[in-house]
């Protein structure tokens, strides 16, 4: 049995990828199980148990010449099922020509009428978690309450982020890749004076190379010696193993956010421009959602966030209060 599933979207998008690999592990044991992600997202799913193989399709660099390489590569291999979590073109494209005896898919993919089995997605019921919404690709419908993703740092990721741990700390994901989705940099000042009253505790500021200056605006802001900057300076899974023994990890409605799920790392997440309604939220034990209490007409603007708010005040960033009542500091 060769089985391939697709993913070529975001971090947080491969991470709520992962139950269905589980399922698929436990359900077929001994069978090649492969994924497909984007240049970039390879690193989440080293150690990943069960997992034979990480196909990679590098999407910034000639990306019509390697996309019909990495289906070639495909077609090679003669999948049994081909599972395309996706819901655009491209990955629809490379579902249709993969050869695969059995194509499984969303709907809403605009190539699913090739698909020997198409699932319905809805988003707007708001009545099922991303990760569970993935599993009815594999017509799973019990114990879908269970879910969780997964992550497997190894123990040299531990070791690595060890000596960070020395004493009580908390981790910091101030950026995102959409702008309406993050937390306004002052706030994250704020949040940082209020975690070190009365405590000084280390708290670590994560993010990718390009996240560095965010973060490092923050770090200078915050006028505090406890504050360190780690953008772009651990890599996936690393940062994984350093998030899961925070005493608090404050995120917004991004990539850390689902990191933390795969830990069961306890979260508090920031949501401005989205809501936990879209099925996208935390999923970790200990996990809670700061946002206004305000209603908003113009919130939620959208499924993903903007580079800027549409309607120019940011009320549902702005508006977020942060102080000792509100922070769950666990």
């Amino acid at each position: 049995m060769k089985i391939l599933v697709i993913q070529t979207a975001f971090i947080g998008d491969v991470i709520l990828a992962t139950p269905i690999l589980v399922r698929l592990i436990e359900k077929y044991p001994g069978a090649q199980i492969d994924i497909l992600v984007r240049k970039g997202n390879e690193g989440l799913l080293a150690n990943f148990k069960g997992l034979n193989k990480v196909l990679i399709w590098n999407k910034k660099e000639d990306k019509v010449k390697n996309l019909l390489k990495i289906i070639h590569e495909i077609r090679a291999q003669e999948y049994d099922q081909v599972i395309n979590v996706q819901r655009f073109f491209s990955t629809g494209f490379i579902t249709l020509l993969s050869k695969g005896k059995i194509r499984i898919g969303f709907d809403k993919n605009p190539l699913s009428m090739f698909y020997t089995t198409k699932v319905k997605h809805e988003i707007e019921s708001g009545t099922l978690h991303e990760v569970q919404r993935n599993l009815l690709l594999l017509a799973e419908n019990s114990n879908l309450q269970t879910a969780k993703p997964k992550l497997f740092p190894s123990e040299n990721d531990f070791l690595i982020v060890k000596k960070f741990k020395s004493e009580t700390y908390f981790c910091l994901a101030p950026t995102s890749v959409w702008f309406t989705k993050q937390l306004p940099s002052e706030k994250w000042v704020q949040l940082i004076t209020t975690l070190n009253t009365p405590n000084n505790s280390k708290i670590y500021l994560l993010g990718a190379p390009s996240d560095f200056d965010a973060c490092e605006h923050i770090r200078i802001s915050s006028k505090s010696e406890f504050v360190i900057n780690l953008s772009g300076k651990l890599k996936f899974l690393e940062t994984a193993a350093l998030m899961r023994d925070a005493k608090m990890n404050y995120v917004n409605d991004s990539a850390p956010m689902h990191i933390a799920s795969a830990m069961n790392a306890p979260v508090t997440v920031f949501y401005c421009s989205t809501v936990k309604e879209f099925g996208f939220g935390p999923l970790s034990d200990s996990s809670r959602i700061l946002e206004i209490s305000e209603k908003l007409e113009c919130r939620p603007c959208g499924l993903h966030g903007y580079a800027a708010c549409p309607k120019g005040h940011f009320k549902c960033g702005n508006l977020i209060q942060i102080d000792s009542s509100t922070i769950n500091k666990v």
